[in-house]
């Protein structure tokens, strides 16, 4: 399959994510994706409990929040945030930057929700945050990107789960990834 149409842009962003590798090129055995983060863009605090996250820094400063402390990784370098492991990543730098993030094990839920994510933002159904509009569909993205909010953030993940189940319920699911969903 070509590069190209396997490049995704979000407009809300200002960000692209080319899938290099998916769960099914490589048996599961990892995700590889290469972004490209406009500046001031990046991801909240948040962890994983079933992959790791490499960060490999290409191009420009990333900055990469593993627990406590920050790394600040300029080309050649990068940071693992290893299962469990509160992390973030984001640019301050004022120009965009681009890395490579590897998943292990590969995660399939992981290239579906940035597939979707990314297509409600180019149609408009995004917050100025990214965030989807729609309660369900952000709730279930949650999910299957298996996701995890941190300390006291984690009180709402039982009713981000409830409303993930309502996603599916009313076949929010299906119809997301029939729409949005192409490689």
């Amino acid at each position: 399959m070509n590069r190209d149409t396997r490049r995704i842009y979000n407009p809300v962003q200002k960000d692209y994510v080319t899938f290099l590798k998916t769960a099914a090129e490589t048996n599961g055995e990892y995700t590889l994706v290469e972004v490209e983060l406009a500046p001031e863009g990046g991801v909240g605090l948040h962890y994983h409990k079933t992959y790791s996250e490499r960060f490999d820094c290409l191009e420009g400063e990333l900055k990469v929040q593993l627990g406590k402390g920050t790394h600040v990784l300029a080309a050649g370098a990068s940071a693992t945030a290893a299962p469990n492991v509160n992390h973030r990543f984001y640019n301050t730098s004022g120009k965009p930057c681009r890395f490579r993030v590897e998943l292990r094990p590969a995660s399939r839920g992981f290239e579906e929700s940035l597939q979707i994510g990314y297509g409600l933002a180019r149609d408009g159904e995004a917050r100025p945050n990214g965030f989807p509009k729609d309660r369900l569909a952000l709730a279930w993205l949650f999910e299957i990107s298996e996701s995890n909010l941190p300390g006291w953030m984690s009180i709402f993940e039982a009713i981000l789960r409830r409303q993930a189940r309502r996603a599916r319920a009313r076949g929010i699911d299906k119809s997301l990834k029939d729409k949005y969903v192409k490689f």
